[in-house]
């Protein structure tokens, strides 16, 4: 099975022992720490290989907060931790960088742009959920990482790391598939369609209504093809794809400004620079289309 970027499975997760203190507490003496400052993950390395960056925990710029065990890599635990969001990046990690995962996840090696990928979520989720959803009072930090608790003793609601469900989708008709664009992307770069999945919606039937709310085009034959974690900030990709059973594109302009229907040659000849571009080699829209090119 080829796995998509950002989903290697090599990290055990290792939940059993996200309540054992005893552990965590000699794990960190000898683990290590992927720092994040606002969002955005430490890159190590020389040009053209670039490494995540991976710290011992005395570090001496890493704060004292607590942090997040991740899990296992053979027998070193792994551990997230936000070091601030100031607007200057913290000099004590220079000369290495802070990256967006966006920018840099296609690069890194696989194991490592997954671990990154689970750390920038937890991170995220924790700074959302600071206080409880139910009540408004403050959350505490408990399971190592990977659950808040309510302090209101009337509420004590516990809050759990979720994923927002949604599906991404390349569509096909005669050779050729839909790709289209939002107005908020970067310059050129046009995609497969996507959207979330509604309350008591399934996930064919959320591809079905996306493409016509988007592109006003009715699909049929909806197949699943894999999934990604996408950690900006919280969802799970889930991608298919569909035969189009009607060509005529309608962008309201709000959703999407423009697309079309493209063929492999054009596709596999967009010159580098030019006003076209395809999706970032990181993202399941990426292995989408390049999936389709493969195929024919």
């Amino acid at each position: 099975m080829r796995r998509n970027l950002l989903s290697d499975p090599t990290l055990d997760r290792a939940s059993h022992l996200r309540q054992d203190a005893g552990f965590l507490a000699q794990a960190w003496g000898d683990g290590r720490v992927v720092p994040l400052w606002r969002g955005q993950v430490l890159v190590r390395g020389e040009e053209g290989a670039p490494r995540l960056g991976l710290l011992a925990t005395d570090h001496p710029s890493l704060p004292r907060k607590q942090p997040i065990f991740l899990g296992l890599v053979g027998e070193e635990a792994i551990f997230a931790l936000d070091i601030g969001d100031d607007d200057d990046a913290p000099k004590g990690f220079a000369p290495d960088p802070f990256l967006e995962l966006r920018a840099v996840g296609h690069v890194l090696p696989a194991d490592e742009a997954s671990i990154a990928a689970m750390a920038r979520g937890l991170v995220l989720w924790h700074a959302r959920h600071l206080f409880c959803g139910v009540c408004g009072h403050p959350t505490l930090f408990e399971e190592a990482g990977h659950r808040r608790v309510c302090t209101y003793e009337p509420c004590a609601t516990e809050h759990f790391p979720r994923s927002d469900p949604a599906v991404i989708v390349l569509v096909e008709h005669n050779d050729k598939i839909l790709l289209a664009r939002q107005s908020r992307w970067p310059e050129g770069m046009y995609s497969v369609l996507a959207g979330f999945v509604e309350p008591g919606e399934s996930l064919e039937d959320t591809v079905v209504r996306e493409v016509f709310e988007e592109a006003g085009v009715r699909v049929t034959d909806v197949q699943y093809h894999s999934s990604q974690p996408w950690p900006f900030p919280s969802s799970l990709m889930l991608g298919f794809t569909a035969r189009a059973t009607t060509t005529e594109l309608n962008f309201d302009g709000v959703e999407l400004e423009q697309g079309g229907w493209f063929d492999r040659e054009t596709l596999r000849n967009l010159p580098p620079g030019g006003p076209m571009r395809l999706p970032n080699p990181l993202s399941i829209a990426r292995r989408l289309v390049d999936d389709w090119l493969a195929a024919g």
